[in-house]
């Protein structure tokens, strides 16, 4: 099975550093095949024959036992990266006129009710909840009086990975 892990909070301003080609021979002694990683921000694509629940126990124990900090990872299957893609209307992109997001969720923030508790003024952009993430799209004129700045101090920042709209839609295998 396809796996897409994502980190959160890696190589960020120069803090937290995670050499992506240490994280790629890590994932391969574990006997994950195919192994590639994608961006410095800390994603990796992978295949195994295990189960979600055994994978992630894996990575878990190897990153406790190789960084001196915590590295909160979520797994997606790759089904799943692509319904949460598929999510994303097409005309949402990333260039001089807009920014999309997609916003990966922890367990303990997967809920459409999350939109509500977010610290942002709704009605300066789009927001679609689908089962793992958010997706938003802004006119970039708007960025800073929607407030998305202010997610950043938010208790539920922290349950969270965020991806542009090229990486997630890369992730999910519809760009190479």
């Amino acid at each position: 099975m396809k796996y897409i892990a994502l980190f959160r909070g890696i190589n960020v301003g120069g803090n937290r550093k995670v050499e992506m080609k240490k994280l790629k021979i890590l994932f391969e002694s574990l006997g994950f095949t195919e192994v590639f990683t994608y961006i410095n921000s800390g994603n990796i694509i992978f295949e195994s024959e295990f189960d979600t629940k055994k994978v992630f126990s894996k990575i878990q124990t190897c990153l406790e036992k190789n960084f001196d900090f915590e590295i909160p990872t979520l797994l997606k299957t790759e089904k799943e990266m692509k319904k949460i893609a598929a999510m994303i209307p097409e005309e949402w992109q990333n260039d001089d006129n807009q920014k999309t997001d997609v916003a990966y969720l922890f367990a303990e923030a997967d809920s459409k009710k999350i939109i509500e508790d977010l610290p942002l003024k709704k009605e300066f952009l789009e927001i679609l909840y689908c089962k793992g993430a958010l997706i938003w799209n802004i006119k970039r004129e708007n960025v800073n009086k929607s407030q998305l700045a202010k997610l950043i101090s938010h208790k539920l920042y922290q349950s969270m990975t965020i991806r542009n709209v090229n990486t997630a839609r890369f992730l999910a295998g519809e760009k190479k």
